[in-house]
């Protein structure tokens, strides 16, 4: 399932500002999944689950610190967690070693998620006001 990032977003006050800045450097420290991974769909998709409960904890801190909470940047926080509940659902219990089929979907199911975390990634830094930023995030090593 994907879920549209939308065309713009322009945040509202400082604490949408803040919350943006976070889920900005949240989904640019993440690597799907990490080094660290073992190997299996479910610990990929236990990656996931921690983004996701990062994404939760930024959102609760925003909703509590808004005046009036965002429509627009909520959307951004909960099409995160629709797009990789996808993944989660399918795989969070596949604890096999992956064979080159089972490896190719899994693949293209985090790259959907990729997808929508760089255009996440994107619509932030462009309207948050680190740009520059992001330049530097997105160069090769």
């Amino acid at each position: 399932m994907y879920w549209p990032v939308p065309a713009s977003w322009t945040p509202h006050d400082e604490a949408e500002l803040v919350a943006g800045w976070r889920l900005w450097l949240e989904l640019s420290d993440r690597a799907w999944p990490t080094a660290a991974w073992d190997g299996t769909p479910a610990d990929a998709a236990r990656q996931l689950r921690e983004l996701l409960g990062a994404c939760d904890e930024i959102e609760t801190a925003y909703r509590a610190a808004a005046r009036e909470p965002s429509p627009g940047f909520l959307s951004l926080t909960q099409g995160l967690a629709v797009t990789a509940g996808s993944v989660i659902s399918l795989w969070f219990d596949d604890f096999d070693q992956l064979d080159g089929e089972r490896a190719a979907l899994l693949h293209e199911d985090l790259a959907r998620f990729a997808e929508q975390a760089e255009q996440v990634l994107t619509l932030l830094a462009v309207n948050g006001g680190w740009a520059r930023l992001d330049e530097v995030r997105r160069r090769p090593a």
